[in-house]
């Protein structure tokens, strides 16, 4: 599985973004999808993740009620729609793919949030 992130830029606070992450093949249903980002200097974390069915959603604290995940299987991409963004939420945010045997990362995408 190869994944492609895209979507970030830079935005105001109280601004919107929605990042993408395209995956090839044809078994994308069978993974569950993830966000994770790292600020400068720290640790990269989890922000969000939806199951392969896309029936269930988990959310960092830090995020819960500003961004959303969701999939769209006929395309092979999962987005995360990012809300009331802050500036601590400035970090690269990178997908993933994961299955019980297997776990793939995109690249990342940079989202930078002015104050």
């Amino acid at each position: 599985v190869q994944l492609q992130a895209s979507g970030g830029g830079l935005v105001q606070a109280g601004g919107s973004l929605r990042l993408s992450c395209a995956a090839s093949g044809r078994t994308f249903s069978s993974y569950a999808m993830g966000w994770f980002r790292q600020a400068p200097g720290k640790e990269r974390e989890f922000v969000a993740a939806i199951s392969g069915s896309g029936g269930n959603t988990a959310y960092a604290h830090s995020v819960k009620g500003r961004f959303t995940i969701f999939r769209d299987s006929a395309k092979n991409t999962v987005y995360l729609q990012m809300s009331g963004l802050k500036p601590e939420d400035t970090a690269v945010y990178y997908c993933k793919a994961s299955s019980s045997a297997y776990e793939y990362w995109g690249q990342g995408t940079l989202v930078t949030v002015s104050s």
